[in-house]
């Protein structure tokens, strides 16, 4: 006897209870697999866009903000610095390398990062048409960027003031786009980039066009005369011995906040991961609750099929074939709930993308595929197999005699 195709036919034959039990499992491990994938590519893509960063330094406030607006920009500034501290800053002996950053506009909820070509360099970023930026009001887009708002190199538009979307637009003074990376798949990709002097005169009230041909910085701080400010500076370390020193002397001798990224990285990753131990208890309690639901109808399922089992004995099939039988069943079932648990859960994070197309979780995908997804079909076999003992061994014990004079 196939015992394969007899366990199929039977769990088909009654198709709501199945279903529901593979629903129950699916759900379970559905919410696993999501957290899985968002957990492994957030934690990555947090990783790599801060790589290259020793310290971020800008104004006074939460040290977790100033790193989420200035590395991942995802969240707002926590205020504008002096140029003056910033320049003083740079001549530190400690600090190898101190790129500016002038943030506050943004274009259809893209954001508009004032900087130099060191930012460029910070991700070894590559051009995918056109070049980098050379006077004032030049941007270069990041892929994700032109793609979604259907941009090419020559056209241009109008920046609004804000990092969300918003109706004040700087109707003067509009960007001309001079060049689009190559898929970097980091921040860059939705990110529009032009030099910090762009930002500056942006807000400027007098509309003097002959600073706007002049040529603008590519490395290090822009020449001016007039009083002016930046959002933050990212900032590498020329030697281990920074790591010790530089912040504490910032944030105790400057009205300046420095903040390392891995250790706020790290303590995101800490409060994250309450929430994520949270929601998987939660998804246990619902793979637990689908195997006791399996295990009851398989149980319940002997009393009616114990006539059934006996004729089975006396055609030739032996009890070790009827344990597999009833096994087989809570294996398939199980099977099943996991491939459409893990096809739920990455449906799941594709539509959780596209709602979400420049937050936080925007550069995740769908369609990546984790080793860690092989041991839930794994886990849910177990489940499957534990699920079914008790039953496989009552098939066992079917004493052929006493139910066939009952029938």
């Amino acid at each position: 006897m196939n015992m394969l195709k007899l366990s199929w036919k039977y769990l088909i034959s009654k198709p709501l209870s199945t279903g529901l039990n593979i629903l129950l499992l699916a759900l379970g491990l559905a919410i696993i697999t999501v957290l899985i994938l968002i957990q492994d590519q957030f934690e990555n893509k947090m990783t790599k866009d801060a790589e290259g960063i020793d310290l971020v330094v800008g104004a006074k406030g939460s040290p977790l903000q100033l790193i989420l607006s200035s590395i991942y920009h995802i969240d707002f500034p926590t205020g504008n610095i002096e140029m003056n501290d910033a320049m003083a800053l740079s001549k530190n002996r400690l600090i190898k390398n101190i790129i500016p950053l002038g943030l506050g506009d943004n274009y259809q909820g893209y954001r508009i990062v004032g900087t130099n070509h060191d930012y460029l360099e910070l991700y070894s970023a590559k051009m995918g048409t056109g070049s980098p930026w050379d006077k004032p009001f030049d941007v270069v887009l990041g892929s994700e960027v032109a793609n979604k708002l259907n941009l090419k190199v020559g056209d241009q538009f109008v920046g609004s003031h804000g990092i969300g979307s918003s109706s004040h637009e700087h109707d003067e003074h509009p960007y001309t786009i001079t060049g689009i990376l190559a898929p970097m798949g980091n921040v860059l990709d939705k990110l529009i980039l032009t030099s910090i002097e762009s930002v500056w005169y942006t807000h400027d009230e007098d509309h003097d066009h002959e600073k706007f041909e002049a040529s603008v910085a590519k490395t290090g701080f822009p020449e001016t005369d007039e009083d002016r400010e930046v959002t933050s500076l990212l900032i590498q370390y020329r030697n281990p011995m920074a790591a010790v020193q530089l912040p504490r002397f910032i944030n105790s001798k400057s009205a300046l906040q420095a903040a390392s990224p891995s250790f706020e990285i790290s303590r995101l990753f800490e409060l994250l991961g309450v929430g994520v131990k949270l929601v998987q208890g939660l998804a246990i309690v619902i793979i637990v609750i689908a195997g006791l639901g399996i295990f009851i109808a398989l149980y319940n399922s002997l009393k009616e099929r114990k006539y059934d089992l006996a004729v089975m004995r006396t055609l030739g099939a032996s009890s070790g074939q009827l344990f597999i039988h009833i096994l087989l069943e809570g294996i398939i079932l199980t099977l099943l709930g996991a491939i459409v648990g893990i096809a739920i859960g990455h449906l799941f994070l594709s539509v959780l993308v596209m709602q979400n197309e420049q937050g936080a979780i925007s550069g995740l995908s769908a369609a990546v595929f984790l080793k860690e997804e092989i041991w839930i079909i794994v886990y849910a076999i177990i489940v499957g197999i534990v699920a079914s003992l008790i039953p496989a061994w009552n098939a066992y014990q079917t004493d052929i005699a006493k139910q066939l004079t009952k029938a």
